[in-house]
């Protein structure tokens, strides 16, 4: 005797697989797919111009892109204890404004040649909140593809970094007043505080 649930479920099965596409349907599909990529690659028909905008869907891809990559990379970093100092804050705030302003510009920064130049723009970390102290040390660290955003790990060591993450996390709400007075308080110039980090003389 036959199981009637059994044989419901194959009919259900033979039914899927009926309007289900072929295996040699998908693969013709997927190599037609990846010709067309190729051509269009090849034939530079996307404007990668820096003053042509992308489309909203490529935009929105990039976008997500950015945001998950530096969420999974920024795990398992963890500042350090004293990243509020007043020490860091301030050694930061004499290296953004050397390394950092141009681009990200700060309160009462007018806007650079530069930084109006960039796509997509910098953002004005004067006015940015929602980043992590992991995430905005991984950025700065590891800087961004398809940005001008450098990898400053190369030439600066992770203590310099934290610092530059210090003195961010102080700029929203920062006036112009207390911006050039925190810029102008940092110990020492770029050259001086890279001369005294370990491993850097």
């Amino acid at each position: 005797m036959v199981d009637k649930r059994t044989g419901a479920a194959d009919m259900d099965r033979t039914a899927l697989r009926r309007h289900l596409p072929s295996l040699p349907f998908v693969a013709a599909l997927a190599v037609l797919l990846a010709i067309g990529a190729a051509f269009f690659i090849y034939l530079g028909i996307y404007n990668i111009a820096a003053d042509e905008p992308h489309t909203p869907v490529v935009y929105s891809v990039l976008e997500s892109l950015r945001n998950r990559s530096i969420e999974t990379h920024a795990r398992g970093i963890t500042p350090p204890a004293d990243l509020g100092s007043a020490q860091r804050i301030s050694t930061g705030a004499g290296l953004y404004a050397e390394m950092c302003s141009g681009c990200h510009l700060g309160p009462g920064v007018e806007k650079s040649e530069m930084s109006q130049g960039l796509y997509p723009q910098a953002p004005e970390l004067a006015t940015a909140r929602g980043l992590t102290p992991a995430q905005q040390f991984w950025i700065i660290k590891h800087g961004v593809k398809l940005s001008a955003m450098p990898a400053w790990g190369r030439t600066h060591p992770d203590p310099l970094i934290w610092d530059m993450v210090a003195f961010i996390r102080k700029l929203p709400g920062m006036s112009p007043e207390q911006y050039k007075a925190v810029v102008a308080s940092a110990p020492a110039d770029h050259d001086t505080m890279m001369k005294d980090m370990p491993g850097m003389k």
